[in-house]
């Protein structure tokens, strides 16, 4: 792309975002325009209202929920941020909205705006625990029902809590807590040659040229 094309975008963004925040004052916290892409903050209590401007408003029109994830801060106050990525095809522009929540807070669902939101939000439930209000049917999506923890939190264990096999004598997949046999094992990033006591075949013949 030119640079008079960059500009052009970049500057198209930013009447964008300015439209945006003109007409959602009470929902929008912040915005940026950065390698050109533009995110916006809002309120998580004006998720829904908000989406359903960014889909009926004739200057956005993003008609296409593209994804929605999430982010864990644990240091943070409010420790999880829900991401959404829209796009409008009519306009050829996307956008980013960020909703940061506590953990114990409770955001509310955009299923009634975007359908497809429906199984994005089940995902960032079943990773990182973060519920959201008017959802139809809010339960795990990618783990196991009897999963236990969230694992895309900061704070899980890369190991888990459990590990699942088959018994074979009860003839059904049972769950029992994690079993390392080997809990702990020292890198020191050398080469493998480094510090060996014996000789690999060819070896020797390099020192002897040496």
């Amino acid at each position: 792309m030119s640079d008079a094309l960059q500009q052009a975008a970049h500057q198209a963004l930013l009447d964008l975002a300015d439209h945006i925040s003109a007409k959602q004052p009470d929902a929008v916290s912040s915005h940026t325009v950065t390698h050109g892409e533009l995110t916006v903050e809002v309120s998580p209590s004006a998720i829904v209202d908000f989406v359903d401007f960014l889909k009926s408003d004739a200057t956005c029109r993003f008609s296409s929920l593209v994804d929605i994830t999430g982010v864990d801060y644990p240091g943070e106050e409010r420790r999880f941020v829900v991401v959404y990525h829209f796009l409008s095809m009519y306009q050829n522009q996307r956008i980013r909205v960020k909703a940061a929540i506590r953990e114990e807070e409770i955001i509310p669902s955009i299923v009634s705006v975007y359908p497809a939101a429906n199984w994005f939000e089940r995902e960032v439930f079943d990773m990182y625990g973060v519920l959201f209000s008017g959802h139809p049917d809010l339960r795990r999506i990618l783990t196991d029902y009897g999963f236990r923890g969230y694992p895309l939190r900061k704070d899980f264990p890369t190991t888990g809590y459990t590990e699942v096999r088959y018994d074979e004598v009860q003839k059904r997949v049972v769950y029992e807590p994690v079993n390392l046999t080997q809990e702990y094992r020292q890198f020191d990033f050398m080469s493998p040659w480094e510090g060996a006591e014996y000789i690999l075949p060819g070896d020797d013949k390099a020192e002897e040229k040496a």
